[in-house]
């Protein structure tokens, strides 16, 4: 294979060339968008057969490891526990949210007089890869434009929010999660409905809760739901739980550190929120109950 570079080219000079790339790079990135969001999507799709077969080893390593474990089932077995899998997980993503809705109905019940849950389109996927990029947190799913993907779509597991779509490609979407650095979310204390923002860090365990002032009801063990402002996120699912509070009298605000309650690390299979209902027909149901 012919090099990129010839060997006596000095690492200064390779240094400039990549830089100077880089950074043309970028500068078409924000003068024209449109066009290299087409480049994109196009380079995800052809990327997609490619990223499909380095998946491929750790497939075999899952299959095999369970035909040994369970060698009367065999490989027949694992597409029934695969659909058992993706049916487990999507009730799941049901069971939080009921969770999350029983003490948030305690502070409502005088509002309402009933109830009514909220539902949206929804379609499975898997993480196919995740970014090596030390600054970013990011993974890549198998599921694109074809599946009705777009761009700010929420992204959950069986536990809670994890993220949203950024790019989306034909066969494959990127994902920002939430312990990116560049990503935040709207979130209340489940408790009492006190609202703040959550901020991703960099690290894969940790959110920074701003705008908690000194005198806050706020605690440790506390849980985080999406509150719903900005329209992004549906509201009601849970986000974090409250770890350290720290409190510096020389700032207005405390010093709050939350972990995730998806298992940003370890789970393979997500769900994607397609659509979720206008604001507005949640205002009417409310004012139909005055």
């Amino acid at each position: 294979m012919q090099p990129l570079f010839a060997k006596n080219t000095s690492v200064f000079i390779r240094f400039g060339i990549l830089a100077s790339l880089s950074i043309i790079l970028i500068a078409l990135d924000k003068r024209l968008p449109d066009t290299v969001s087409s480049f994109r999507t196009l380079l995800s799709s052809v990327l997609y057969p490619v990223q499909l077969v380095a998946n491929i080893p750790a497939e075999v390593y899952r299959i095999a490891a369970h035909t040994l474990k369970h060698p009367e089932g065999g490989i027949q077995d694992n597409a029934e526990i695969k659909k058992l899998n993706a049916k487990i997980l999507s009730l799941q993503v049901q069971l939080q949210r009921m969770i999350a809705l029983e003490t948030e109905n305690q502070r409502l019940r005088e509002l309402l007089s009933s109830s009514s849950r909220v539902n949206g389109k929804s379609v499975l996927a898997e993480i196919l890869s995740i970014d090596v990029d030390p600054y970013a947190r990011k993974v890549l799913v198998n599921k694109g434009s074809v599946h009705q993907i777009k761009p700010g779509q929420p992204v959950l597991d069986a536990f809670g929010i994890m993220g949203q779509v950024v790019h989306v490609g034909k066969f494959s979407s990127s994902v920002i999660l939430l312990t990116d650095p560049n990503h935040a979310i709207p979130v209340q204390v489940n408790r009492n409905g006190l609202r703040t923002i959550a901020q991703g860090t960099g690290q894969s365990n940790h959110l920074k809760i701003n705008f908690i002032p000194n005198n806050a009801d706020i605690k440790k063990g506390d849980l985080l739901v999406s509150s719903g402002l900005g329209g992004l996120f549906p509201p009601g699912y849970p986000v974090a739980i409250i770890r350290s509070i720290h409190i510096d009298p020389a700032q207005p605000y405390l010093s709050v550190i939350a972990e995730p309650t998806a298992h940003i690390q370890s789970s393979r299979e997500v769900v994607i929120i397609q659509d979720e209902p206008d604001l507005r027909d949640i205002q009417n149901l409310l004012e139909t109950q005055d």
